[in-house]
């Protein structure tokens, strides 16, 4: 029986969030929502705050996790960086970064992580 793509997307999440964890990072926060807009991972390291789209595909498949992102995708993502730091406002350097990963069929996970994926000159 095949797995729902939401639960492999659930699943990549986690894996991120545990990969971000163990590489130092702060989580903040996991599918914050404002209106139609979500952030999959907000994460702290040191002064930096990361905006981190997570993208999670089967492994083997046609296409990698980061070809997802687009030019719309990343529009949404910094809509959603915007609402979100009108309600938590911070000092620091922001950033937005992906993280890629590929789930293999035993649950193995394997994250990509890509610094500045998304340029934003606010």
């Amino acid at each position: 029986m095949k797995e729902r793509s939401s639960n492999t997307g659930d699943r990549g999440e986690a894996a991120a969030a545990e990969w971000l964890r163990t590489h130092g990072f702060e989580i903040c926060a996991r599918n914050w929502r404002s209106g139609r807009y979500e952030i999959d991972i907000v994460a702290r390291r040191q002064d930096v705050l990361h905006f981190v789209e997570v993208k999670t595909r089967r492994a083997g498949g046609l296409t990698p996790p980061e070809a997802a992102i687009t030019i719309r995708k990343f529009r949404a993502l910094r809509c959603a960086a915007e609402a979100y730091l009108e309600r938590h406002p911070v000092c620091g350097e922001l950033q937005f970064d992906l993280a890629a990963v590929d789930m293999a069929d035993d649950g193995a996970a394997e994250v990509r992580f890509v610094e500045r994926a998304m340029e934003c000159h606010w």
